[in-house]
């Protein structure tokens, strides 16, 4: 079966001051990622990432070429990273097997003809959430788990941004090509992500939301720092974030969420900073 997908254009920073909560909304959020029996994915024209969700239950799912690639087979000239936020599942990239646990990451490199995804108990499917970029070059498949990746600790109770960055697909710790994946957890007691907040010209971002309880909301900020907007977003919901942008958050409740990246420079510390008393 092949994806459904959505295909959305790059939006200028002039044009953007002028967006309605809708216009906003219909551009930037993604908010079925995860869909039952389906593969569903939004191909972006910033730096052509693919974002989406993958959610197997009776049937496995065969990730197919979807249209705006104008290819044979899904990863002819991309790289593609997977991180479980559901049940324990398996993905299948050619002849080679991995077993995905929850809040684990699998990175399958360009060339890989046949991608293959499974949950291992119906009633618990797995959640996988994808990300693919452009790839120049060929690297090793590899399964990241929580204990391999780069762990930093950041942020303090007292600011209400207590949190973990687990660095999984990204070039500390593995090769790609531009793709680079994580995951931040918050930490009870805190709301508050990605504080001091920061722009990127050199890539853009996409972030996925997910562990938010039920009633509950994040509220993601994006925008030039002077002139910010909100997108309100509820659990399991992702939004597209361009190389101009923001990116922050605050929830009525801790959470945690997936940050993906793609663009020309892979250094996690590339950002230009902005102190909370700056923003507008």
């Amino acid at each position: 079966m092949v994806p459904i997908y959505q295909e959305r254009f790059a939006v200028h920073i002039d044009d953007f001051k002028h967006y309605t909560t809708s216009m906003i909304r219909n551009h930037f959020l993604i908010p079925d990622v995860m869909q039952a029996g389906k593969i569903s994915l939004v191909y972006s024209h910033y730096d052509r990432l693919i974002v989406g969700g993958a959610v197997p239950v009776e049937k496995v799912l065969k990730l197919e070429p979807i249209d705006p690639l104008k290819s044979s087979f899904f990863l002819e000239r991309r790289e593609l990273g997977i991180i479980n936020v559901g049940g324990r599942g398996k993905v299948i990239a050619d002849d080679h097997g991995f077993i995905l646990e929850y809040k684990e990451a699998l990175y399958i490199g360009r060339g890989t003809r046949n991608v293959v995804l499974e949950s291992m108990d119906h009633a618990k499917p797995a959640h996988f959430y994808i990300n693919s970029a452009p790839a120049h070059a060929v690297y090793p498949n590899r399964h990241v788990t929580l204990e391999q990746a780069e762990r930093v600790e950041t942020g303090a109770l007292e600011s209400s941004n207590a949190r973990r960055i687990n660095k999984l697909l990204v070039n500390s710790v593995i090769q790609t090509c531009q793709l680079q994946m994580g995951m931040t957890e918050l930490k009870p007691g805190s709301v508050w992500n990605t504080m001091p907040c920061h722009t990127h010209s050199r890539r853009m971002e996409a972030y996925f939301y997910f562990e938010v309880p039920e009633k509950q909301a994040v509220c993601h900020f994006m925008g030039h720092p002077y002139e910010t907007r909100p997108v309100w977003m509820t659990n399991e919901q992702a939004v597209l974030s361009p190389p101009w942008s923001i990116h922050a958050a605050a929830g009525t409740s801790n959470y945690c969420f997936i940050w993906g990246m793609a663009g020309e420079n892979l250094e996690y510390s590339d950002m230009d900073t902005y102190q909370p008393c700056d923003l507008k």
